[in-house]
């Protein structure tokens, strides 16, 4: 009776290289954007929504990588669009953090979320200055003042790293020039701390104030 026990014990035992080999193969493939060996694995048996060590499903490395090709791919397939790795981000995060539009537009298409908790993917575009693909993202219905965790907004995060054309295109979307940092910072603020004072200067035009409060000493 102990027989058939340990030939199955054996056989999985044999078995683990084989998976361990398949696994590297299809993160490999995935972070290449190598769609015809992530097709083949898949074929096998491999699941779309695997992750690598950092809780990265093969969407979001393609997505990080701009491979559109397999991103559509796996689309397609059904993988999970708002999966999230460990750092809390999604594809569509790490695409417009990374400036992939076409990635973008195929994830935005596709229905995975705009709108999130904590940085969305407007926050990130905005951040790292990708103008066509904060207009997208606008296009699509990206909440303009969505705050992260301590008040990091969409116009914040442009006015911080400098990016007068993307500072624009959030006004025009009616974005709020006197939202706060959760240290009572606004947009205005930030400017001027980062020396970006032609964007203060953009601020204060449609109304845009400190948030800083000033004490005066009485003697």
């Amino acid at each position: 009776m102990k027989k058939p026990f340990l030939l199955a014990t054996l056989v999985a035992c044999l078995s683990l290289p084989a998976i361990g080999a398949t696994y590297d193969d299809l993160i490999d493939a995935a972070r290449q954007g190598d769609t015809a060996a992530v097709l083949a694995l898949v074929g096998k048996g491999a699941s779309v929504d695997t992750t690598d060590i950092d809780g990265n499903t093969l969407l979001m490395l393609a997505a990080r990588d701009g491979h559109d090709r397999l991103v559509d791919y796996l689309i397609r397939q059904r993988a999970k669009l708002d999966a999230r790795n460990a750092a809390g981000d999604t594809a569509l995060r790490l695409a417009a953090f990374m400036g992939r539009q076409k990635v973008v537009e195929h994830l935005v298409a596709a229905g995975a979320k705009i709108n999130n908790p904590g940085w969305t993917p407007l926050t990130y575009a905005a951040f790292a200055g990708h103008t066509e693909i904060v207009r997208v993202l606008l296009k699509a219905g990206a909440e303009v003042d969505a705050p992260s965790e301590n008040g990091t907004t969409p116009l914040i995060a442009a006015a911080r790293n400098g990016h007068l054309a993307i500072v624009d295109l959030l006004l025009a979307g009616k974005a709020d020039p006197n939202r706060k940092l959760e240290s009572g910072e606004t947009a205005v603020d930030v400017a001027l701390k980062s020396g970006n004072t032609d964007i203060a200067e953009r601020l204060r035009k449609v109304g845009g104030k400190s948030g800083r409060i000033v004490t005066i000493e009485v003697r």
